[in-house]
């Protein structure tokens, strides 16, 4: 499963004049401790993203799943910080996190700022600030 390209929402295209200049950035990088969890993983993802496509205050996402390690990624951009925790504590994402917690090894959560106008994210430099808080 390669990585999916960044797809922007409908709030970020036809609001951009309501929109901050600076956007919150969210990346995670969720390792998985069992490959049997996969396929409910993968199912969960994709409610996940359209709940994000439909989030108030969310500005676009892009996933990248590297099965055959477990791990996945995720990458997204949000209005403020106000939406981002609206849409974490919101069904479905609140319900698989509390479902996928003792399934997760050392899940890394990373939040950046950026200027709205060099959306999309670069993944190599998501992926650099990821690895920068992961354990080691």
């Amino acid at each position: 499963m390669p990585t999916s390209p960044w797809t922007a929402t409908a709030a970020a295209a036809g609001t951009a004049e309501s929109l901050p200049d600076e956007v919150l950035v969210l990346g995670s990088r969720l390792l998985l401790r069992r490959a049997r969890d996969i396929p409910r993983f993968i199912a969960a993802s994709q409610a996940i993203r359209r709940q994000v496509m439909a989030a108030d205050g969310a500005l676009g996402l892009s996933l990248r799943a590297e099965p055959l390690a477990k791990t996945f990624w995720t990458l997204s951009a949000w209005r403020d910080q106000e939406a981002l925790d609206s849409f974490v504590e919101a069904l479905p994402h609140e319900r698989t996190m509390r479902d996928f917690h003792l399934r997760l090894r050392d899940p890394v959560f990373v939040t950046w700022t950026v200027p709205r106008s060099t959306l999309p994210v670069d993944w190599s430099d998501a992926v650099s600030r990821i690895a920068g808080h992961a354990p080691r």
